[in-house]
């Protein structure tokens, strides 16, 4: 059974850090672009970061470029979001998707093969 697990999530202050883990079970982490959306209340969604399990390339969007950092540990088919200097306007619910491909650019078209369930991240000025 294919699942995505996210952990991590909370409430933080502002300038506080939280660090995201998505937990891969049914498959591995093996030529796909993993990375996480977010979506605030009454906002639309937004894609966040993702990372190439191929060649390691990640994107950033700009409002986390500095902040967010994207990893992955392939022995424990995990991926983490590590987020620092957390503003209010990052609070929202973040998942964890998979597109699969050698690069990133199917994750980036929105391509998604699997989705994880969502974390609710809050931080408080």
């Amino acid at each position: 059974q294919v699942q995505l697990v996210e952990s991590g999530g909370g409430v933080v202050q502002a300038g506080g850090s939280l660090r995201l883990s998505c937990a891969a079970s049914g498959f591995t982490l093996n030529h796909l672009g993993i990375g996480w959306l977010r979506q605030a209340p009454g906002k639309e969604r937004e894609d966040v970061s993702c990372i190439s399990t191929k060649d390691d390339s990640t994107w950033y969007r700009d409002s986390v470029k500095g902040r967010f950092t994207i990893s992955r540990d392939t022995a424990n088919n995990t991926v983490y979001l590590q987020m620092t200097n957390l503003k209010p306007e990052d609070t929202a619910i973040y998942r964890c998707v998979v597109a699969y491909g050698s690069t990133i650019d199917p994750w980036l078209r929105h391509e998604f093969d699997y989705w994880g369930q969502g974390t609710q991240i809050t931080v408080s000025s």
